[in-house]
């Protein structure tokens, strides 16, 4: 066996390959997640169900990240997160291959809240392996480099996706994340040394950290933040033609603006979580307050809309790493089990804003949800300030699991 400091792990040209290897297994899952939105209609009418029905995909999904990440990271805490982070993959790739010969709604159902599931544990994972391979100063660089993929996802692989499902059908688009999916097992299996971090003190001792009112804290802030991003976010593409008035085929352009400057961010997050990660936090909160500000002021011009689209864009996926970031180094020991939390967060947000923005559409109409957005992002700022103030206690600070991840000098071995 072969032991290795974290600077080495982290180093030219085996840390850049395994980070690449988690960064790719990430953008499979992302695909994965939000492809089903582009063909949902095609499985509606394949399956003989309505589309409000065939929606029931993204909450199954949804819900699996939530509920099913936390609960089987739970249940495999004693595996190393190299070996979990193959694992889900794995089993990624069975969900996959199940809903490909799906004949029936409820069998498609099953498959996509089992990968929903695997998508949260795999994410966990890949972050504590992520931030085991690098120097303490480099930890949030490397969180980024993982969720960059997810970022990247809606920009290249959500449109590739689409249009195979709508070329070819849908199935076809779950062949292709089948393939990816196998490619970023196999670079996994290849690329990614050990980084320790199986669990200490099992699950009862995890979840005691984990589940910590400090983590719970971080998670709620970013429940909050990210709540107030999918407020308006949902109801994105519509707000751009009725109320700022573009035209069908350009709402593509302004959304990739978004997607482009959102992946953009997810990389430059990581560089800023690394120097200060609440900063970080507080400033994306600050800036998304300006942008969803200007979105509801200059709703009607185009050409502001899309400047707070890119401003909006570059910080809101770029808080990210620094949420994730902050809420593994919270939960001490516990930080194994809390990787998944974040995941949960996010989508916890994702579904709270969606419900709001569809008050104030049905409520006030669309010019007004800028405006519902703006009013959470409010509520977000004075909590993400607070957050600045919240400390793992030191006999949580460099234990083992994730929390030896967090120390200055990590170590990994490989044999």
């Amino acid at each position: 066996m072969i032991t290795v400091t974290g600077s080495e792990a982290g180093g030219e040209p085996r840390g850049r390959a395994a980070l690449a290897a988690l960064g790719l297994g990430a953008f499979v899952i992302g695909t994965a997640e939000l492809v089903i939105v582009g063909v949902l209609g095609l499985i509606a009418g394949d399956l003989e169900v309505s589309v409000s029905t065939a929606g029931l995909l993204v909450t199954a999904y949804a819900l699996g990240i939530s509920v099913g990440g936390p609960v089987v990271t739970a249940l495999t805490i004693r595996l190393g997160r190299r070996l979990l982070s193959w694992l889900a993959l794995a089993v990624f790739i069975v969900g996959n291959v199940i809903a490909v010969a799906a004949t029936t709604f409820g069998m498609l159902l099953a498959a996509r809240a089992v990968t929903g599931a695997v998508h949260g544990v795999f994410l966990g994972a890949a972050a504590a392996v992520a931030t085991g391979l690098v120097p303490a100063e480099r930890r949030g660089h490397a969180v980024a480099l993982v969720f960059g993929g997810i970022a990247v996802s809606t920009v290249l692989g959500v449109p590739l996706g689409t249009l195979l499902g709508q070329t070819l059908g849908w199935r076809a688009t779950f062949v292709g994340v089948v393939i990816l999916c196998v490619v970023a097992l196999a670079a996994t299996l290849l690329c990614v040394p050990d980084a320790g971090g199986s669990g200490s003190g099992g699950v009862v001792s995890q979840a005691r950290q984990a589940f910590a009112p400090r983590v719970l804290a971080m998670l709620g802030a970013g429940v909050l933040l990210m709540g107030a991003q999918f407020t308006a976010f949902t109801y994105l593409a519509p707000f751009l033609e009725d109320v700022t008035g573009i035209a069908g085929g350009e709402v593509s352009v302004f959304l990739l603006v978004f997607g482009v400057t959102s992946a953009i961010g997810t990389f430059a997050g990581g560089r800023f979580a690394d120097r200060n990660a609440s900063g970080t936090l507080l400033a994306g909160n600050a800036v998304l307050v300006v942008a969803l500000g200007g979105l509801h002021v200059f709703g009607s011009n185009a050409v502001l809309v899309a400047v707070a689209l890119a401003a909006w864009g570059l910080v809101g996926m770029g808080v990210t790493p620094s949420l994730q970031l902050r809420v593994m180094t919270l939960a001490g020991e516990g930080g194994d089990l809390a990787a998944t939390l974040g995941a949960s967060a996010v989508n916890a947000g994702i579904a709270a804003g969606a419900a709001v923005g569809g008050w104030a559409a049905a409520a006030h109409g669309l010019d007004h949800v800028p405006l519902a957005a703006l009013a959470v992002c409010l509520v977000a700022l004075p909590v993400t300030w607070a957050t600045r103030w919240l400390k793992v206690p030191s006999t949580s600070e460099g234990t083992s699991g994730t929390g030896q991840a967090l120390q200055d000098t990590p170590t990994t071995t490989r044999g």
